[in-house]
């Protein structure tokens, strides 16, 4: 491989102009495309295999009056001190607003508080529920505005009017922190290479690389229905391998022209080495990001294959595109010190190098406190709890937060989590009736409404209101239960609703983990076989990654669940953990951390293989990928930890999550147990069964046979050392 990229990287080089032109042209013909063929993107959430989603769609084909699936708000009254909503002026205040939420965009029906009991006993606190005609993601911002002014009669009246539910949303989408991620990024590229050309490439790459990926993912939106989230995840991990890469082969190209060659050879052998390495990491991402089809959830497939596209571009601008742009640069790259950023200019070892050869001279107590310090943080991880997020974590200081604690307030916390059970029967009344007796019967039920029949008088509807919160073990135990009891009845039971879903969510989600780990690591582990031609290392690799995913997991409960340094990151209310966060935690962060994985030990075993000794490939190795690993890490830790200052829960648990996670794996993982383990094995490291030699192809990542081909000898010990 690496002699087909060498060739691969001098073309480019060569031809500059032409490959310019070329990948202009694709920007231009995605841009142009994505512009006139993109389709409308859908909000739509299915999760296929659930109960929930099985009555979603048994009540979409015969009652899609009852608006299943549909976003929902909840618009809570409380009347004054001393007075009571039954008062005259106060009833016709309200009896005001549901008239105006009624004509209001999108709104598909609206109860009255008075006539559907909406009303709690001690007549202080009452809600109206909107039902809208669409899921909360298409809710356009009028409706939204339709809906606070609606309640202006009431305030005027003097009444405390708060609003809850999925409604008030707004759909997610990109911000500021994209380009914070850019701005970061280009101040520490700058720093790492100290020049301001070396520093723009790897940025200009990453922006070509995201706007074809992005544009192809709308180009297939006018073909195929897509979500309007699937392009998220391939704008965050598209803009961080794309720096990632270019990173390596600038920082490989400018130590190719340190030694002497000319800018073509140097960009020919730099892809030729380096380049192998990033396609190898790029495989790794690209697998981890397309096995999330495992989950079975279609949102999740389409942000995966979506991502896993994105980063194949970037590979592709990386090994093409990044050699056109360094002939351009030619020699500007190397800065006004022209001097190779992985040695010192005055002969003292970089901290890179200090770093391992401290590592390696004590290996075992390294080892020991890297490990030991990951598994006290790993701990909190035992408690994990997963859930999906509800107005009762939003900030207490929203208004959906109001609206949740004046309902608990008002009429117990199951208020805020009902259960829709669909009663399936050809006589559904009597069924109903039957049904309802039978869940009133069951523990922690606080009230079961009057059914609603659907015009065929086959379905029915009853809403169950837990005694306990939404998120409580008690209402997910009330869920099972109402679904174990139709064996006794004659009518087919299945629960949904947004609490329902969030349960079935959770336990999809957390079933599919293990499913996931073992495709994406047991993938990851031959193809790292094939790199490192060893089995000791793909193991080393997959094994600390572990370990980094079990630390995340404990400081995410810690500081999320069991509100451990709230203050500190502004988590204002404890939750269990969003239940899609593990499968995209290990997503995500397994692609990085393979990636640095395979910048720092392809270098330490291109030097094995070269001649070197093993703990000296070990310290020359990682003397010359630390830097660039440091660099990239620190990118991602930045970029990611943006997230935090988010006001949204979510959001901040997301961000909290990976940049710890990077935290972890770069400099914990990679640059602390990783040189520790080689160094105690020694020779052993590279060990591979002779049977399996010969069976497996011999990509050459390190470039032995280039070297070879271009009759060059390798470096003697002093050679190495000089080059440190």
């Amino acid at each position: 491989m690496a002699t087909y990229l060498y060739r691969l990287a001098r073309f480019s080089y060569r031809r500059r102009k032409l490959v310019l032109v070329l990948w202009l042209a694709v920007l231009a013909a995605f841009g142009v495309g994505a512009l006139t063929l993109s389709g409308p993107t859908s909000s739509a959430f299915t999760v296929p295999g659930t109960e929930s989603q099985k009555a979603i769609d048994l009540l979409g084909e015969r009652f899609p009056q009852a608006g299943a699936g549909g976003a929902t708000a909840r618009v809570v009254f409380a009347a004054p001190s001393g007075e009571t909503l039954a008062d005259p002026a106060n009833k016709t205040a309200i009896e005001q607003t549901v008239a105006a939420l009624k004509v209001a965009p999108q709104v598909g029906g609206v109860s009255d508080p008075y006539q559907a009991g909406g009303v709690n006993p001690a007549g202080t606190v009452a809600y109206s529920q909107v039902t809208y005609a669409v899921q909360g993601l298409d809710v356009t911002d009028a409706s939204r505005d339709a809906l606070t002014a609606a309640a202006e009669p009431a305030r005027a009246a003097g009444l405390t009017v708060e609003m809850g539910g999925d409604a008030l949303s707004p759909p997610v989408g990109t911000s500021a922190t994209e380009v914070l991620g850019l701005v970061v990024a280009a101040v520490v590229l700058v720093i790492t290479f100290g020049s301001l050309v070396a520093a723009g490439l790897p940025l200009l790459t990453a922006i070509i690389g995201i706007g074809i990926g992005i544009s192809g993912i709308f180009v297939v939106s006018g073909f195929v229905d897509m979500a309007s989230t699937t392009s998220i995840l391939a704008l965050m991990l598209g803009l961080a391998v794309a720096i990632d890469y270019a990173l390596f082969i600038v920082s490989r190209y400018r130590h190719e022209l340190a030694t002497g060659r000319e800018g073509e050879e140097a960009a020919g052998r730099a892809v030729g080495t380096a380049g192998s390495a990033v396609v190898f990491a790029g495989l790794t991402v690209v697998i981890a990001l397309a096995a999330l089809a495992v989950v079975n959830i279609p949102l999740l497939t389409e942000m995966g294959l979506a991502a896993a596209s994105t980063v194949v571009v970037a590979v592709l601008i990386a090994l093409t595109l990044l050699p056109a742009l360094l002939g351009f640069a030619g020699r500007r790259i190397m800065g006004r010190r022209g001097r190779d950023p992985e040695t010192a200019g005055n002969g003292k070892p970089t901290a890179g190098t200090r770093w391992a050869r401290f590592v390696t001279r004590r290996p075992a107590a390294v080892l020991v406190a890297a490990v030991l310090a990951l598994g006290v943080i790993a701990i909190p991880a035992l408690s994990l709890r997963l859930g999906l997020p509800d107005d009762g974590t939003a900030a207490p200081d929203t208004t959906q937060r109001k609206a949740y604690d004046l309902l608990s307030q008002g009429f117990g916390p199951g208020f805020n989590g009902p259960l829709t059970v669909v009663v399936d029967a050809p006589d559904a009344p009597a069924a109903a009736d039957e049904a309802t007796t039978a869940i009133k019967a069951l523990p922690d039920v606080a009230a079961v409404a009057p059914p609603v029949l659907n015009p065929a008088g086959d379905t029915a509807l009853l809403t169950v209101i837990p005694a306990s919160a939404p998120s409580s073990a008690a209402t997910e135990d009330l869920v099972t239960a109402i679904r174990h009891t139709d064996g006794a009845l004659s009518a087919d039971l299945s629960v949904t609703g947004q609490t329902a879903l969030n349960i079935d969510v959770s336990d999809k989600m957390g079933g599919a983990l293990v499913p996931y780990l073992a495709v994406v690591v047991g993938l990851a582990f031959v193809l790292l076989a094939l790199v490192f031609r060893s089995i000791v290392v793909p193991l080393k690799a997959t094994l600390g990654f572990l370990l980094s995913v079990v630390a995340t997991f404990g400081a995410v409960v810690a500081v999320f669940q069991w509100g451990w340094l709230a203050g500190l990151f502004g988590v204002e209310e404890t939750a269990p953990i969003m239940s899609l966060l593990p499968v995209l935690l290990v997503g995500i962060v397994f692609g990085l951390a393979m990636d640095y994985q395979v910048f720092l030990v392809t270098r330490m075993r291109e030097e094995y293989v070269h001649g070197a000794k093993p703990t000296e490939a070990v310290v020359t190795g990682f003397g010359h990928g630390a830097r660039v690993v440091t660099a990239a890490a620190i990118i991602m830790i930045s970029v990611f930890a943006g997230f935090i200052l988010s006001h949204e829960a979510l959001i901040k648990s997301i961000g909290f999550a990976l940049s710890v996670a990077i935290l972890f794996d770069a400099f914990v993982v990679r640059m602390t147990i990783v040189p520790a383990v080689m160094t105690l094995l020694g020779r052993s490291a590279w060990w591979l069964p002779r049977w399996l030699d010969r069976l497996m192809p011999n990509v050459d990542v390190e470039g032995e046979k280039l070297r070879h081909e271009l009759a060059e000898p390798a470096p003697d010990s002093a050679q190495v050392a000089a080059l440190r």
